[in-house]
């Protein structure tokens, strides 16, 4: 089998969806059925069973699929050797980032490393803090950026802590949460993020809230607040200066301490020995001197 087709089927077990993999692969449906119906026939086994909910692998197919992503890995790795012969910054940098950091403080990151770097390549894949350490650990990404302060074996740097605020349209005394009828607007999340408010609100409460509303992104909940419908916790990382029309009121913890959450980005050393790594470490420190001044 050629790279090429290896490379197919790890983005269909990614996918698990014939859609959404024909879109990353920028092919047609029917032409990726018809490349995997010809793959399979050459294996002489069903790799997946096709449905309306999807792909499901076989036993078959998780084997072939297992020696696919060693495959690709392999040579991804040994590309990205040669390209650190040549001296510049090559290959693919590869991030696992949590969806509250990618979407509100890499970007301007990311802005400066493809400006700097302009012939190298990113691969970026955002989630839950926990899908990133499964990532992490798989070794599919060189390095992760998490929220919390989960245990890591490898390297480990401090990126930023932010506070937590209560952001509402009408409230800006946080005791007033007990004689509001407004709904809580809360977004699911798997980290202790979750847990850190319950914990807080009952510590200051001592019951809970009237009303709850659940939404599975902070976005989503963020514009829910911002529109009135409701108040949120939420980190300062989401939060912008020019959003006056609202109120912000800091979580104080029983010491009178602002709350507070860590960000981390994690890796093992040898993907920070690669260039496209370390480049963006580079970067990712001039950004934090930056904030620091600021």
């Amino acid at each position: 089998m050629q790279t090429s087709e290896l490379r197919m089927l790890v983005v269909l077990s990614e996918e698990m969806n014939m859609r959404k993999a024909s879109e990353r692969l920028f092919v047609s449906q029917p032409a990726l059925s018809q490349r995997l119906q010809s793959i399979e026939k050459s294996w002489g086994f069903q790799l997946f069973i096709r449905s309306q909910k999807g792909l499901t692998l076989t036993p078959a197919g998780e084997k072939v699929i297992s020696f696919a992503r060693e495959v690709v890995f392999n040579e991804d790795k040994v590309k990205e050797e040669i390209l650190e012969l040549e001296g510049e910054v090559h290959g693919t940098l590869k991030l696992a980032v949590a969806s509250i950091i990618g979407q509100n403080w890499l970007p301007k990151v990311l802005k400066t490393y493809v400006r700097k770097y302009p012939h190298a390549k990113i691969s970026l894949i955002t989630g839950w803090s926990s899908e990133i350490l499964r990532s992490m650990y798989e070794d599919h990404v060189h390095i992760g950026i998490i929220r919390g302060n989960p245990e890591w074996k490898g390297m480990k740097e401090h990126l930023l802590t932010d506070t937590l605020y209560l952001v509402d349209t009408e409230i800006s005394q946080i005791e007033d949460v007990l004689h509001t009828e407004r709904p809580f607007i809360q977004f699911k999340s798997d980290s202790t993020y979750f847990q850190d408010i319950q914990d807080w609100w009952h510590r200051k409460f001592q019951t809970s809230p009237k009303r709850t509303i659940v939404v599975d992104q902070i976005e989503t909940c963020k514009q829910m607040a911002l529109n009135g419908i409701g108040y949120a916790i939420l980190p300062s990382v989401t939060l912008k200066e020019d959003e006056r029309e609202i109120f912000k009121v800091p979580l104080l913890d029983e010491e009178g301490k602002p709350l507070k959450r860590d960000t981390w980005l994690i890796g093992f050393e040898t993907s920070f020995k690669l260039k496209q790594v370390q480049a963006f470490i580079d970067i990712v420190k001039e950004h934090k001197q930056l904030e620091n001044t600021f």
